[in-house]
């Protein structure tokens, strides 16, 4: 298949996406029993911004026009995907596809039905397509590796990896700084960076930097509307096992019914629970969170509040197909194998 092809293809799945399909709904309801944090509204939201944001046929060009791709001498890349959120391993899979180089997929076993029905959809619409993904129980055979996971997980794949050209992804998370001056919308906007996939991942925000001084009631009040995160019975007994841990261990928290704020240093929070910590200057904490850059995956601030890339309030988890996770340009890495 040319490029041309290819990205046409793609903007057909995008279409079908975002239609009706029955199939789909049957595979999403056999997900969310396998898997009690994928609900179907979860899926539903995942699949949604897959269609908008990476399987659109202007998105793509203008992505893809950034690049020089060969159309020869495809290589066989092992791509190992992370489960924390429905099909996180998605863009990953489609550098490879654009690329034209053939992408050999180990899924999450907590998300094994979604992906191999997407690559069926594209089956149906161009046979061709069958010979670019192969799905399966272990890579073998690969001439390159993309591997996301734990900072556990990672120093086995860095070792087991280390002899093929590799992107290896670790542990990340999302911060916000907040300045006391925004708005009752901006508030719940930031909701959705929070709770969207139960915060699960790697971009939702799971630490706040506040001034100094910061009054946490209208955000308390504002996080309040995402009260429905709590019917989901894995969160809520989270949200109540890390309660009860504050409350025995005397750590001073807030509360509003489904979070738990903490200050704490670390970037990564537990579930239905988010860090937060003072600062003094946005000088202050823009360097901070510069020589935390290994840790952080994306940051969210009102427009024009710091002097570093941000994304605004509720958007976090709509990347661009360009904004790379842990900034690691893999199309050019593709690119270059």
């Amino acid at each position: 298949m040319t490029l041309s092809e290819r990205i046409e293809v793609l903007g057909q799945l995008g279409d079908h996406l975002l239609g009706k399909d029955e199939y789909l709904e049957a595979v999403m309801k056999r997900t969310a029993f396998h898997n009690g944090w994928f609900t179907e509204d979860s899926q539903q939201e995942a699949i949604r911004e897959l269609a908008v944001q990476m399987l659109n046929r202007d998105r793509l060009r203008e992505w893809l026009s950034r690049y020089q791709l060969a159309e020869s001498s495809p290589k066989k890349v092992g791509i190992v995907m992370a489960g924390n959120i429905p099909l996180v391993g998605f863009h990953d899979w489609l550098c490879v596809f654009v690329s034209g180089h053939q992408a050999q997929v180990k899924l999450s076993e907590k998300d094994p039905f979604l992906f191999p029905y997407l690559m069926k959809i594209l089956e149906r619409l161009d046979e061709r397509t069958l010979a670019y993904t192969e799905v399966t129980e272990r890579l073998h055979g690969f001439e390159a590796v993309i591997a996301t996971g734990s900072n556990n997980s990672a120093r086995y794949f860095e070792a087991y990896f280390s002899k093929y050209p590799n992107i290896i992804r670790k542990n990340r998370n999302g911060v916000a700084v907040l300045t006391g001056d925004e708005t009752l919308e901006e508030l719940q906007a930031l909701g959705k960076d929070i709770f969207r996939y139960y915060g699960l991942g790697c971009r939702n925000v799971a630490k706040l930097y506040v001034p100094e001084g910061y009054d946490f009631d209208p955000l308390l009040k504002a996080l309040h509307e995402y009260r429905e995160v709590v019917l989901n019975t894995k969160y809520k007994n989270n949200f109540d096992y890390n309660y009860a841990l504050f409350v025995l261990n005397k750590i001073e928290f807030k509360a509003n019914g489904c979070i738990l704020l903490v200050e704490a240093p670390a970037l990564q929070s537990r579930i239905a629970c988010l860090h937060y910590e003072f600062y003094s200057s946005l000088e202050e904490v823009t360097k901070e969170i510069q020589a935390r850059e290994s840790e952080v995956q994306c940051t969210v601030a009102k427009s024009g509040a710091l002097p570093i890339p941000a994304f605004s309030f509720g958007k976090a988890q709509e990347p661009a197909l360009w904004d790379y996770p842990d900034g690691a340009d893999t199309l050019a890495f593709l690119a270059r194998l």
